[in-house]
């Protein structure tokens, strides 16, 4: 295998191009195996790479003069800013010069560039925004959570398997359980959406389909994978990440009401610590676009070094595990045409 090139957007997210070499810095420091590609503003990223003690062997930088921010339209900035950093961005896996790229960046520009510049995998009828979310058990992946608010039966069926594909491939979860979300576990449930995709996923052979989950049973870690189209799956990562906002917040202050409560705090602070890594998104990595011909992954605009890190890592596992590879032949022959 040729190696290894990671492309960084390192203008897209809220806090600037710092966090993002920083957290390339880190990387670069955990494995040898592959090169970075920093997009932005060249300026800029010199003094950074040098600040951050980057192998300046391994770290190219692609100057860029243009922006696309949160306001802008996503269609019409892909196709106006040609010089954004995004735009360069995903040439470089368009091009083939990088095998993916990570953004912070604007989220509707990233799922649009996805498709029109670095282009669905042949057999790919829509690419899915797949993030990892906490449950009881281990982190299930919400497939899909932004880039198709309607979709068909044999879409969310293309879904399921892409799931299933990295969930065994990235995260290690053999024979990954697929659920499909629903009002109700009985078969007969659901909207027209719904029922009519539950006996697609009972008859396809390639995954583990454990049926109908409701939203109750997600924290339980019921299944492995949960498909649905993107407004049910945005809503619901939304909610999870309000309760869970609130839950910390509600926590925070009960230990911090007085005296007595904030000895015991202190007492059990490490454990704390500890339970409530698993609720973090800096520990996940990203949100990749999967079923694309390179990968794409979104991160948090707000990321600091720790996401840029982790995301660079599930990136890399993404390469060596071929995932791309093993999407395209599970589609093979499909019919990619809507």
């Amino acid at each position: 295998m040729d190696r290894m090139k990671i492309t960084i957007d390192t203008l897209g997210g809220d806090n600037g191009s710092e966090p993002m070499v920083q957290g390339v810095s880190e990387a670069l420091k955990l494995h040898d195996d592959f090169d970075i590609i920093l997009v932005g503003n060249e300026q800029e990223l010199k003094p950074l790479v040098k600040k951050y003690e980057c192998d300046e062997n391994r770290v190219s930088i692609i100057n860029s003069t243009e922006i696309i921010t949160c306001h802008d339209a996503p269609v019409d900035a892909i196709r106006k800013k040609k010089d954004s950093s995004l735009v360069v961005a995903l040439n470089t896996v368009k091009d083939g010069s990088s095998q993916c790229l990570i953004s912070a960046g604007n989220s509707g520009a990233i799922l649009a560039g996805g498709q029109f510049i670095v282009g669905r995998a042949k057999g790919v009828r829509r690419t899915p925004l797949a993030p990892l979310i906490p449950t009881k058990k281990t982190d299930a992946l919400l497939i899909d959570c932004g880039a198709n608010v309607d979709a068909k039966p044999d879409v969310l069926v293309q879904f399921a398997k892409m799931g299933s594909i990295y969930m065994e491939s990235i995260v290690g979860v053999k024979n990954p359980r697929v659920g499909i979300i629903n009002i109700g576990t009985e078969d007969e449930k659901g909207n027209a959406l719904v029922k009519e995709t539950i006996p697609l996923l009972r008859e396809c052979k390639d995954i583990n389909f454990v049926g109908s989950i409701e939203a109750r049973d997600i924290p339980e870690g019921k299944a492995d994978v949960l498909v649905c189209e993107a407004f049910t799956g945005n809503c619901l990562l939304k909610f999870f990440e309000g309760v869970g906002s609130m839950f910390l917040a509600e926590i925070k202050g009960t230990l911090m009401s007085n005296f007595k409560t904030k000895i015991g705090a202190l007492l059990i602070k490490s454990k704390l610590t500890e339970r409530f890594k698993r609720f973090k998104a800096d520990d996940k990595g990203g949100a990749p676009l999967l079923g694309l011909k390179g990968l794409v992954v979104k991160i948090h605009g707000n990321s600091k070094n720790t996401e840029v890190r982790t995301a660079i890592e599930q990136c890399r596992n993404f390469i060596i595990n071929d995932v791309n590879g093993k999407i395209v032949a599970a589609f093979e022959g499909a019919n990619d045409k809507e």
